[in-house]
C-alpha cells in the first residue's frame, strides 16, 4: 500500500498550486493585505485539512469483501401448468329461421328473447292458396283413379274379345299400355298431394331446437319467402362452447398427455367479463385440424355447462354464459407434473431474455440464460438452462455482477417462494 503524505505536506502542496493567486493578492495589497490575509490563510489551511481527512481515510481503506447473497437450490416441484387465453363463448347450436314458402306473415307467436322448445310454433303464414293446392291434388288423385279403373275395364274387355274371332292382339296391347299410363298418373297425383301438404305445413314455422330466440327481424304483414332472409335466430343454451387459440408449441407439449388420458388431461375454467370466476368446469372436446398461419395457433373448443340461475321470468331463464361473450379461459393440467422450479424472484430479464445467477463451486456468480415454462406467481418452471440441485441467487440479486465472487448464504425454500419478484 502506498504511503500517503503528511497532512501539512499536503497543505503546502495545495498552497503551492495556488501560489500565483496569493502573489496577485500580495502585489495588490503592498504588504497590508498580507497581514489581513494571514488569518484567512490559516482558516483555509484548517478547512483543507478537515476536507482531506475523509479522502485520506478512504484512500487508506482496503477493498471490501464479496457481497452476501441468499441462495436456494433449483428443485423438482409439482406444478400444474396453467395459462390464460382470451376465448369466446359460442352456442352449441345456432339456427336461422327462414320461411320455406312464400306468403304474407300473419302471426308471430313468440316473445322476443324468450326460450323456446323444439317444435314450438313461431310464425304462421297465410294458408289459403296452399289449402287450395291440397284440394286440387286430391281432385287429381280422384281423376287418376277413375282413369285407371276405366283402363282396367278396357283391358279386360279386349282380352275377352281375343278369345273369339273378333278380337285383336293390338287392341289388347293398347289397353294394357293405357292401364299402365293411368297407374303412373295416379302415382304422380299422389306425389303432388304430398308436396301440397308439405307446403301447407311450411306455412306454420316451428322451432327446430331448444334454445333462446332472438328479435323478430320481419314484422307481421310483410311478404316473406325463401329469399327474404332470416326471420329470427335461435341459439341453444346448455351446454355452451368456448373456443380459444393455443400456441402450436403448447399443443405439441400436450400431445403425450392427450394420448395417455384423452381430453380429461386438461381442465378448463372461465373468468367472466366482470372478473368473476365461473363456478362450472369445462372439458376440451375438439382440436382443430388446421394451424392458423398468421398466428401459429390451433383452435381448441371446450364444452361447459350453462344451467339456469333461477326461475323463469318473462319467458327467460337467466344464465351466466351468453353466446358471443368474450371470456378469459384458464387452461390447466388436470394433474400436476414434476418440473425444475426456482423461486420467482430469482429470475431476471433483459433484452437477451430471462436469466438467473448460478453459484459455481468457487462461489462465483455465473449468468445462466433460461427458457421458462408455464409458472405460478411463486415459482418459475425452467424448461432449459438449469438442473435440479444447482444453487441460484434469490436474495441480494441487485448486488451481483456476472463472473464475480459472492458470499452465499442458504435460505429455506419456503422463505424463498414466499417472496414475490419485485421486478
Amino acid at each position: 500500500m502506498a504511503t500517503l503524505p503528511h497532512p501539512l505536506t499536503y497543505i503546502l502542496n495545495v498552497c503551492k498550486s495556488r501560489s500565483s493567486h496569493f502573489r496577485c493578492l500580495q502585489r495588490g495589497s503592498r504588504g497590508h493585505m498580507n497581514i489581513a490575509l494571514r488569518p484567512a490563510l490559516v482558516w483555509a489551511a484548517l478547512v483543507l485539512v478537515v476536507g482531506a481527512a475523509p479522502m485520506v481515510a478512504s484512500a487508506q481503506m482496503g477493498p471490501s469483501g464479496p457481497p452476501a447473497v441468499g441462495v436456494a437450490p433449483a428443485a423438482l416441484r409439482p406444478v400444474a401448468q396453467k395459462e390464460q387465453i382470451t376465448g369466446r363463448v359460442e352456442a352449441a347450436e345456432r339456427v336461422e329461421i327462414v320461411a320455406r314458402v312464400s306468403g304474407f306473415l300473419e302471426q308471430r307467436l313468440f316473445t322476443e328473447g324468450a326460450e323456446v322448445k323444439a317444435g314450438q310454433l313461431l310464425y304462421r303464414l297465410e294458408r289459403g292458396s296452399y289449402e287450395a293446392a291440397v284440394e286440387t291434388a286430391h281432385a287429381a288423385i280422384d281423376q287418376a283413379k277413375a282413369q285407371l279403373e276405366n283402363a282396367g275395364i278396357t283391358l279386360a274387355r279386349s282380352q275377352k274379345l281375343l278369345e273369339g274371332p273378333a278380337g285383336m292382339q293390338s287392341s289388347v296391347d293398347t289397353a294394357r299400355a293405357n292401364k299402365l299410363t293411368a297407374a303412373g298418373q295416379l302415382r304422380a297425383a299422389e306425389a303432388q298431394l304430398r308436396q301440397a301438404e308439405i307446403n301447407l305445413d311450411y306455412t306454420e314455422i316451428r322451432s327446430p331446437i331448444d334454445g333462446r330466440i332472438g328479435r323478430a327481424v320481419t314484422k307481421v304483414g310483410n311478404l316473406v319467402g325463401p329469399t327474404s332472409g332470416p326471420l329470427t335466430t335461435i341459439v341453444s343454451q346448455d351446454p355452451m362452447y368456448v373456443v380459444f387459440p393455443v400456441a402450436t408449441r403448447r399443443v405439441m407439449t400436450l400431445r403425450s398427455k392427450l394420448i395417455k388420458d384423452g381430453f380429461a388431461a386438461l381442465k378448463v375454467r372461465l373468468r367472466l367479463p366482470d372478473g368473476r370466476l365461473y363456478d362450472r368446469d369445462g372439458e376440451v372436446t375438439f382440436i382443430d385440424i388446421n394451424v392458423a398461419q398468421d398466428t401459429d395457433t390451433i383452435l381448441l373448443r371446450a364444452t361447459i355447462p350453462n344451467p339456469p340461475l333461477g326461475e323463469q321470468k318473462d319467458g327467460q331463464f337467466p344464465r351466466e354464459l351468453i353466446n358471443g361473450a368474450l371470456v378469459t379461459v384458464l387452461l390447466e393440467d388436470a394433474e400436476p407434473v414434476q418440473v425444475v422450479a426456482v423461486p420467482r424472484q430469482a429470475v431476471l430479464s433483459d433484452q437477451r431474455g430471462s436469466y438467473a445467477y448460478v453459484i459455481d463451486a468457487g462461489n462465483v456468480a455465473r449468468r445462466r440464460d433460461l427458457q421458462l415454462g408455464p409458472s405460478t406467481p411463486e415459482w418459475a418452471s425452467v424448461e432449459q438452462g438449469l438442473s435440479a440441485g444447482e444453487q441460484v441467487v434469490v436474495e441480494g440479486v441487485q448486488r451481483v455482477r456476472a463472473d464475480t465472487p459472492v458470499k452465499p448464504d442458504p435460505v429455506s425454500s419456503g422463505d424463498a417462494g414466499a417472496h414475490q419478484n419485485p421486478g
